[in-house]
């Protein structure tokens, strides 16, 4: 909020909305932990609000004082993308001026490890930690977990205007659907239907976007669907980061994340780079209406410059022209 100038509005008038694709995980293991060593009485009264998912939006709003709604949307890893999608469409329907938005998760314990490394998901690479990540990379084996939040001020352009507030970019347009599909496994046909009536709500088209920052968590058959998707949906000419390669997957932190990161590209003109690309994943297989997939090699997918040492790696930027 500091950075955003506490804008001076009316509290009916400004909402927050954080998703988070676990909620209090943590405090729900450490409080059964208790539960099953000790009985009921040493339980923590305050057990119910830090497990509810809809805490962390709770809390802000009390904090700010926001009094237009404390929303949470909870879909796994599109929660906070889905955040700033339901403050935009706050703002659009007239009801408040001002969104806090964005995502926010902390679930790293042995037991959502060993969950999601029974789900196949996690990594399997025995290599140094700061390599396991590579999203689109034919090496990959899985995602690392991360943690983290993201959140951003939404507000009414007008409003903004008028009291001259710092704007890095523009919210255009959002679209949230689901591909009835599958409950974990990605589809690219849903994502093409989703990036579609992002840009139809935005008024723009494919030709019109630059950069993409890509969802992609180094999972084997996520990363193949959604380059199938970005080849479909936008084509070969944007440039395509992933910025996971250095943070990990946060979960519902993720989307959020991934938009400030795409926003801060778009300001500074520079594109973060995909760190441990070494090799594009080949195309292959077939998309569901039949069509031969495009594959990642299609893509720009920018690597990350050539370092001395992996101790010495600093992430760095890629100019994008």
């Amino acid at each position: 909020m500091a950075d955003a100038g506490a804008p001076p509005v009316e509290p009916e008038r400004f909402a927050v909305v954080i998703g988070t694709g676990t909620g209090g995980v943590l405090t729900t293991l450490a409080q059964d932990d208790v539960y099953e060593r000790a009985g009921v009485r040493p339980l923590c009264p305050f057990t119910v609000p830090m497990l509810m998912p809809n805490g962390p939006a709770a809390w802000v709003s009390m904090d700010l004082g926001a009094r237009g709604g404390a929303r949470t949307p909870v879909s796994a890893c599109a929660s906070g993308a889905e955040a700033l999608a339901l403050g935009q469409d706050l703002i659009r329907s007239g009801r408040v001026d001002v969104v806090v938005a964005g995502g926010v998760e902390a679930c790293l314990h042995p037991f959502t490890l060993a969950a999601f490394a029974q789900m196949k998901a996690l990594s399997t690479a025995s290599e140094g930690p700061e390599s396991v990540s590579r999203p689109f990379d034919r090496r990959r084996s899985g995602f690392v977990m991360g943690e983290g939040a993201g959140m951003m001020v939404l507000e009414r352009p007008e409003f903004a205007r008028a009291r001259g507030a710092r704007t890095y970019g523009a919210l255009a347009g959002n679209a949230v659907s689901s591909s009835a599909h599958h409950i974990t496994a990605s589809d690219a046909d849903g994502q093409v239907f989703a990036i579609g009536q992002a840009l139809r709500d935005a008024g723009t088209g494919p030709r019109d976007i630059g950069v993409v920052h890509a969802h992609a968590t180094s999972t084997a058959s996520g990363d193949l669907a959604e380059a199938e998707a970005i080849a479909r949906a936008v084509g070969g000419h944007a440039a395509v980061t992933a910025t996971r390669s250095m943070t990990g997957h946060m979960l519902g932190a993720s989307g959020a994340v991934g938009a400030l990161a795409a926003l801060l590209a778009l300001r500074d003109g520079a594109v973060p780079p995909t760190r441990n690309l070494d090799e594009l994943d080949p195309p292959g297989g077939r998309a569901r209406d039949g069509r031969r997939c495009r594959g990642i090699p299609y893509l720009r997918v920018l690597p990350a410059p050539p370092a001395e040492s992996t101790e010495k790696f600093q992430p760095r930027l890629q100019r994008y022209r």
